[in-house]
């Protein structure tokens, strides 16, 4: 690394050069940490060369807590010196003219900044950042011809980071893309860089054991962290989680997902912050402020800064109300129904969060009670202006719009659209879709990588202005769009700082703190809904001389839009993990098929067995992607469930007649009911395991406590098995391992239900699907009820409010 100083250089710089080469060379965790801090003593800027085996850039820390910039080594950027008192400051001449611009003055507020620049831009450039990319997979590959493309051909801007979170994979494409985009700038093409953004990634769904130090730090979901009822935990995780993204490029987190969970059969309920508008608000209000903010180590908040990851709360105004818990991501549950009149409250959370950066929009066409628009048009919320307009208008709001992915597409177009959302806009052509939505005060597409209707939208618009139709011209309205979005990229510090230190991020990934924090927080996200006797708890207890069952299970998934269904089996637990804990670890014997599928199971002999430990999963009705309760090929209608055993929907709550359905060109409306007619789920193994184990125990004759670790998405209706259960416990997106620690005891239980566990089938056919707590929950063989908020300690106690 080579250091340079700007002029003005004063002697005690020679101690900063010292220190910051000491923290840049590679040293310890607490040396690379430091080096995030950047800290300069001197009263000028430093410039040091970087280099993270692909690419080459320039760093320039600026003295007295200036902004540091960088930009690519091999590039054409130059900075501008400006001296203020006793300090000489640097700042990048972004748009080449030699002068210091309001949108290059790091020391003002990003929306002047980004008023200032949007004004520069060419209508190609605006068009470029209302796009927002499809999902991109592959950080590993680097900087791909077709990525290329759409950032000199589109200019998009917004890139969509759905890979994985190897530090130095994505410090190096990350790296890489920026000091492209630099070559793309010219005189009339003003400097961009890419704003990256991800869906939550911090999740442990799926994990067997606890992340270590250096892995990025696992958290429970969001579901799990409403679970510990303390919004203090949301923030603590949106702090570190940021630093976190920050370190892999990400500088936009396509999150946190605050529709209601009104709906318990719906099938993104385990995105939520459950079903109570008061605590889902308070806990989206601290994800946007620890996401957000940057703070100080003794906890002040200092706006946006560093460690600042712009948020975008999803999906306005509420999408948990779909019929019968169908999802919006296809056409088997396009429509929500507010059936009790409840809108006002799905909105109450999003309002207690409107700090946020950015608002996603919902894919559903919202009715009322008679199969009505609710808002404006019996359309996707993207094509209602009522639910636009209630936004920007009723709530003030001036941050960033998108929709989400796929809205500008239908299914009816001709080349057959993977995601095609596009609901109620069938009839519109491409250019068309984009033209409302932009008249609705929607800022950017999602899933687009193509300007080209966008601009082609721009004409519409000129032409609807000069026919008097609008208001404003084109040209002021892309620039309204524009500096909403640079506005994020300049609160975030792209424009001033887009490339990464690949030694500071390696420390700041993973590092201890982070993963021993999120380890406690899936610990006490877990809930224990009924103890008896079967665990005590003792943090020291040693396990490593008794042997547990975990019995096996299989899942036959479903077909989705990408993929045919895949079928798995297994344990129901990780082995490997619970072999951390106990000296054995004993299964069933597996008969298969010629396919591989299982055919039979056969339970170990129980004579040395001291626990039997049963994973089970909610009752899986389908992915977002598989068009969970229509069949398709029939056009015939199926219910979604709660339960493992077959369901048949033919209770006195089943409506005949749906409150959805879409509208024929003769004026009828289409049926959607499911009267009648059976579930089907992927994994009722999972219930087969359980009593297969539980007849195990009995047949032995012996007292072998049965404990149920139940890996949570949906709330489930627990008759099927719990009287048969000495214990019960239930995780929310966490791993394997917290659920095993608090199943052994190690760990007091402090979690609660952020959602009802319903009695049965019945009392969820009764309940109106956008109405909160309103099933008779169920009550056990110990005569505890599990509603919203209920949870046990391990000695049996309820955990009070």
């Amino acid at each position: 690394m080579r250091i340079t100083y700007g002029r003005g250089l004063a002697a005690i710089a020679v101690a900063a050069a010292l220190a910051l080469t000491g923290c840049t060379s590679g040293g310890s965790t607490a040396d690379a940490t430091a080096s995030s801090t950047l800290d300069n003593n001197s009263n000028t800027y430093v410039t040091q060369e970087l280099d993270d085996g692909q690419t080459r850039f320039i760093r320039i820390v600026n003295p007295n807590g200036g902004r540091v910039l960088s930009y690519s080594a091999d590039g054409g950027m130059t900075v501008i010196e400006q001296v203020e008192g006793e300090y000489t400051y640097a700042f990048k001449d972004l748009n080449g003219n030699g002068e210091l611009d309001p949108a290059e003055d790091w020391r003002l507020e990003g929306s002047e900044r980004a008023a200032d620049y949007a004004v520069g831009l060419s209508k190609e450039q605006m068009a470029g950042l209302m796009l927002f990319s499809a999902h991109e997979r592959a950080p590993e590959d680097g900087l791909t011809t077709e990525q290329q493309e759409y950032l000199s051909e589109s200019h998009l801007r917004a890139v969509l980071n759905a890979g994985g979170s190897d530090v130095t994979a994505n410090v190096q494409w990350v790296n890489q893309m920026q000091a492209y985009v630099e070559t793309l700038a010219a005189a009339d093409t003003p400097y961009i860089p890419v704003n990256f953004s991800s869906d939550p990634r911090s999740d442990a769904s799926g994990d067997g054991a606890f992340t270590g130090a250096g892995e990025l730090s696992s958290w429970p979901g969001s579901l799990g962290l409403a679970a510990t009822f303390d919004p203090d935990t949301v923030l603590q995780f949106g702090q570190m989680a940021s630093q976190e993204y920050r370190s892999l490029g990400i500088g936009t987190a396509l999150s946190p997902q605050i529709d209601l969970a009104t709906e318990p059969r719906w099938l993104r309920v385990s995105g939520t912050f459950g079903e109570d508008a008061e605590m889902a608000g308070a806990m989206a209000a601290n994800y946007v402020a620890g996401f957000q903010g940057t703070y100080t180590q003794d906890g002040g908040e200092s706006g946006w800064g560093t460690d600042s990851v712009a948020t975008m709360i999803k999906h306005w105004p509420g999408d948990g109300a779909g019929e019968g818990g169908r999802e919006s991501h296809t056409n088997a549950g396009k429509y929500e129904v507010m059936v009790g009149g409840n809108s006002a409250e799905h909105r109450s959370v999003f309002q207690q969060a409107l700090d946020s950066a950015a608002v996603m929009t919902s894919y559903s066409i919202t009715l009322n009670a008679d199969g009505e628009p609710e808002y404006a048009q019996r359309m996707g919320s993207s094509y209602d202006d009522g639910k636009l307009s209630e936004l920007r208008e009723g709530n003030s709001y001036e941050g960033v719009v998108v929709t989400d992915w796929g809205v500008t597409r239908a299914t009816t177009d001709p080349d057959d659209p993977v995601i095609a959302t596009g609901w109620g806009a069938e009839d519109l052509s491409v250019a068309e879709r984009h033209f409302e939505i932009i008249k609705n005060g929607t800022d950017m597409f999602g899933g687009n990588n193509d300007a080209a209707p966008v601009l082609a939208a721009y004409d519409l618009w000129q032409e609807a202005y000069e026919a008097g139709e609008l208001d404003i011209d084109a040209q002021t309205r892309w620039q309204q769009s524009a500096a909403r979005i640079l506005t994020m990229s300049f609160n975030i510090g792209a424009f001033d700082n887009p490339f990464l230190d690949l030694a500071a991020s390696q420390a700041q990934v993973g590092s201890q703190d982070k993963v021993t924090a999120g380890q406690e927080a899936q610990l006490n996200s877990v809930v224990t809904l009924k103890n008896d006797g079967a665990i005590a708890l003792d943090p020291q207890a040693d396990f490593s001389d008794k042997t547990v069952y975990i019995p096996q299970t299989y899942d036959t998934g479903f077909n989705s839009a990408f993929s045919e269904a895949e079928y798995t089996e297994g344990p129901s637990l990780d082995v490997e993990v619970a072999e951390q804990y106990f000296g054995q670890v004993v299964t069933d014997e597996v008969e298969y098929d010629a396919d591989g599928h299982v055919t039979g199971y056969t339970a170990p002999d129980l004579t040395d067995v001291d626990l039997v430990l049963v994973g089970m999963r909610s009752p899986i009705n389908g992915t977002s992607f598989s068009k969970a309760g229509w069949n398709e090929e029939e056009d015939s209608w199926y219910p979604l469930t709660l339960q493992y055993g077959a369901y048949t929907a033919d209770g006195e709550h089943v409506r005949r007649t749906s409150v959805s359905g879409d509208v024929r060109a003769d004026g009828s409306r289409e049926n959607r009911s499911y009267y009648g007619a059976t579930s089907a789920i992927s994994n009722g193994a999972d219930l087969d395991a359980f009593n297969r184990a539980a007849e195990a125990v009995a047949a032995s004759g012996r007292d072998i406590p049965v404990v149920v670790a139940l890996k949570a998405t949906n709330p489930v209706i627990p008759a099927e098995f719990e009287a048969h259960a000495d214990a019960v416990i239930v995780g929310f997106g966490v791993a394997d391992e917290a659920l095993i620690r608090i199943a052994l005891g190690l760990h007091e239980s402090n979690g609660r239900l952020p959602i009802q566990f319903p009695a049965d089938m019945d009392t969820v056919e009764a309940n109106q699907e956008d109405v909160p707590k309103d099933v008779t929950p169920y009550t056990d063989s110990a005569g505890n009820t599990y509603d919203y908020g209920f949870g046990l300690h391990l000695d049996g106690s309820v955990i009070a409010d």
